[in-house]
């Protein structure tokens, strides 16, 4: 999909930078460079673009730093880090310092594009949740917390109503392991993608008719899961 949303790339390699530059143009994208911290911050500050895609190792002013200021200015731009760096503690390290997501080389271009898709999409407002979602013969009562299958309970728990409602905020589009790792369970409780795709297992063992080949909770492989469901507020 086209857009004219502005991002910001902050790459010390030239090659990368023009990668990453060349494949958001392609996609409609406006683009603008940064060949290290100091530069990226000022464009940041000047230029004020939707997104911010921001490379970790850098010299003079690295990601984890460059970041940590934007949100001590105060700027509420969304950031993607993109690192060679993929444990744990990196990510839990950069979301620390006020990053919004985090995706680890070597990436694909489709999981780069469905990410910015993602934060973009987070920046708008997001759609009014319903308070009774109904798919199939099972009613979920949002607010309250109940879910049925015709008169019988079932039981959700709390992380499965946060993992739906999560997903009812943007219907139709997939939401991300690392968001719903970010919203969900928070990046200090060290948990791992595996671990969304154990409890996306659960809910759909629940609320699915055959799990096997859900209906409501569809996988988007290389990005996540998202609820093919029309629901009124």
């Amino acid at each position: 999909m086209k857009t004219d949303a502005r991002i910001l790339v902050i790459e010390d390699e030239l090659p990368m930078r023009t990668a990453l530059a060349d494949c958001l143009g392609a996609e409609g994208y406006r683009v603008l460079t940064a060949i290290d911290g100091p530069t990226g911050l000022e464009r940041v500050v000047r230029e004020k673009p939707d997104l911010v895609l921001l490379d970790i190792m850098m010299p003079r002013l690295d990601g984890y730093a460059l970041c940590a200021e934007l949100r001590r200015l105060s700027i509420p731009v969304p950031v993607l880090m993109l690192t060679a760096k993929g444990q744990v503690e990196d990510r839990v390290r950069g979301l620390d310092a006020g990053a919004d997501d985090y995706l680890a080389k070597p990436f694909s271009t489709d999981e780069l594009l469905a990410r910015v898709r993602a934060l973009l999409r987070r920046g708008r407002e997001p759609a009014a949740v319903p308070n009774l979602l109904r798919l199939g013969q099972v009613e979920i009562d949002l607010p309250r917390q109940k879910a049925t299958r015709g008169k019988k309970p079932i039981y959700l728990t709390a992380r499965e109503f946060a993992m739906l409602r999560l997903m009812l905020e943007t219907p139709g589009e997939p939401v991300t392991r690392e968001r719903f790792l970010d919203v969900v369970w928070g990046y200090t409780a060290f948990p791992t993608t595996r671990t969304v795709d154990t409890h996306i297992a659960a809910l759909r063992a629940k609320i699915e008719e055959n799990p096997e080949e859900p209906r409501w909770i569809k996988t988007v492989h290389g990005t996540g899961y998202r609820l093919d469901v029309i629901t009124k507020p």
